[in-house]
């Protein structure tokens, strides 16, 4: 062979040599404009989808291994996270509302954030857009920042929300100890009031305690009007000292009147606690119903329309028409002037402004009438807040809660409560009213405590139909005649009522009674024409109160869609 022969061979470690200093993913220099551009979108695309992959090939390796790992470690933490979400549900949620917990995360899901934006810088260089055409290179710029939105941005944005939820859990949940289920059931009282001109603290108007069994999420509401008398504290109420045969101190001694009293008069009988009068209602209301409620939230009625609005409203089927109200006549303590505006009858999306009237008016019905619209109410907003509402308005109904929202419940089990109303979202919902149409309307002044314990003990004795979603009553029977129109009975107008009640004086004692779905609303007057708002204003310009009363005596009627 000879020295010409020879000197034309090379060695194969120099054809390896060779070869990768014309490799075009490590060396673009070598390579076409074409490839040079689809090298870049390439790369940025390994590390849109597998961090680290692109440094790995093009780039640095070390830095690629450590990003891979750090990738790999998230892709099976989420996997687990997948498994806790179909196995482990409230674990989850725990972890995800834990004030601790959830600040480890945060703080994770930052630094994960930071390090893929730095990957993202990374890339670019060693795309170096310098060897791009001239019209490629804001391209893939572009295409950079799309992608670095994406990655980095979706986790810094997941980042952002958690904290929203974490400091808005802080304002509005307490720092105490988990609850105990008592009897295999948690014991909820729900208060929704507003302070007002001159009042210390909230005046509950509204109380209604929710009942959810630990197990399977089958829940019942209990409603007691705001004007129950004699009251009676649970034992263990420090309130049951100043008034140990119930809260009679006469006619003005109402229940809702106890929060007020309690916060003027005997906080010291409640050291270190948030709320004394929102505490002694709560015990007030347990010794009442002779059960133990575990703990209270507070809802402000006149911040409330800002968490429906934060919801996009709530979506019902009213029965009756609901008047909006305005001031009341000169002279007169139960007589209106002409309303505002109206809530028409049947299939309503109520904005905040709308729901709060529908919960809170009174006028021309009784108190019974609101109580069942409350109720539907809440139980619109518990069905119709769903994941994809909870998503998408995250932070508008997490600001607004942090407003009008306030509860003894520990924030540290929040997630397993979060998880059991999830549950009971599948579960058919049983309920009573202290007052009609399940008691007489006179109860409420003279209440039999006993009969009271029975027909609670009863509700939460009781197996519901499994009809999912249906919303049922106790039993009307051997209590006391309904008030026509002024709870949520099955059937159509007002002429109706009367029957009704009747007929359900003669039922047999019963868990339950018929479902409230398949009512009629009141849409037409005696005479076949339709109601409208000017006809029902003509009837207050000429005082025709009967009418009026007649016409919207079933508007407690009502269920959420």
């Amino acid at each position: 062979m000879t020295r010409s022969q020879t000197s034309n061979q090379s060695s194969p470690k120099e054809h390896h040599n060779t070869a990768a200093l014309t490799d075009p993913v490590r060396f673009p220099a070598s390579a076409s404009a074409p490839v040079r551009t689809k090298r870049a979108f390439v790369l940025l695309l390994m590390t849109l989808l597998l961090p680290g992959s692109a440094q790995l090939v093009a780039g640095d390796r070390k830095l690629g291994r450590i990003a891979l790992r750090v990738t790999f470690t998230v892709w099976a933490l989420a996997l687990l996270t997948l498994a806790l979400a179909l196995f482990n549900r409230s674990l989850l949620l725990v972890l995800v509302t834990h004030p601790v917990a959830s600040l480890v995360l945060i703080v994770l899901l930052l630094a994960l954030a930071a390090g893929w934006a730095l990957l993202f810088v990374n890339t670019f260089r060693i795309i170096r857009p310098v060897l791009l055409a001239p019209g490629m290179r804001p391209i893939v710029a572009v295409a950079l920042v799309l992608a670095l939105v994406i990655g980095s941005g979706s986790l810094s944005y997941l980042a952002y929300v958690l904290n929203v939820g974490r400091n808005a859990i802080g304002s509005i949940f307490a720092n105490g100890p988990a609850l105990e289920p008592v009897d295999g059931r948690y014991n909820f009282l729900m208060m929704g009031g507003d302070a007002g001109d001159g009042r210390t603290g909230r005046r509950p108007d509204s109380l209604s305690v929710m009942s959810v069994d630990a197990d399977t999420g089958q829940s019942a509401i209990i409603s007691v009007p705001r004007n129950l008398q004699n009251a009676q504290f649970s034992e263990d109420s420090p309130m049951r000292r100043i008034y140990p045969d119930g809260y009679n101190c006469g006619n003005e001694c109402l229940i809702n009147a106890i929060n007020t009293e309690v916060t003027n008069e005997y906080t010291d009988l409640y050291p270190g606690v948030a709320d004394p009068g929102a505490q002694a209602t709560m015990e007030a209301v347990s010794g009442s119903l002779g059960i133990t409620i575990q703990a209270y939230v507070v809802v402000d009625m006149d911040g409330f329309s800002k968490l429906i609005d934060a919801m996009g409203g709530i979506r019902i089927k009213a029965g009756g028409w609901v008047p909006i109200s305005g001031g009341m006549l000169p002279g007169s303590d139960s007589r209106h002037v002409k309303p505002d505006g109206w809530i028409p009858a049947g299939e309503q999306k109520l904005n905040g402004f709308q729901a709060q009237w529908y919960s809170r008016s009174r006028e021309n019905v009784d108190d019974f009438a609101r109580i069942s619209r409350q109720q539907c109410v809440q139980q619109a907003m518990l069905k119709q807040l769903d994941p994809a509402t909870l998503l998408s308005k995250f932070e508008a109904i997490a600001d607004a809660g942090t407003k009008v929202v306030e509860s003894n419940i520990s924030s540290a089990q929040l997630g397993s409560f979060v998880d059991l109303a999830i549950k009971s979202k599948s579960q058919p919902v049983t309920r009573l009213t202290i007052g009609p149409p399940d008691f007489d309307a006179g109860f409420s002044t003279v209440p039999d405590f006993n009969v009271i314990h029975e027909r609670v003990q009863k509700l939460l004795e009781t197996k519901p139909s499994p009809k999912a979603g249906a919303v049922q009553e106790d039993s009307l029977a051997g209590v006391g005649p309904s008030v026509p129109g002024s709870g949520p009975q099955a059937g159509g107008g007002p002429a109706q009522a009367p029957a009704q009640a009747a007929s359900a004086q003669a039922a047999p004692a019963q868990a339950t009674a018929e479902t409230t779905d398949d009512f009629t609303p009141v849409t037409t007057r005696p005479d076949g024409q339709p109601i409208t708002a000017a006809y029902l204003n003509s009837l207050y310009d000429i005082q025709d109160y009967a009418t009026l009363e007649l016409l919207l005596a079933n508007n407690g009627q009502c269920r959420p869609l």
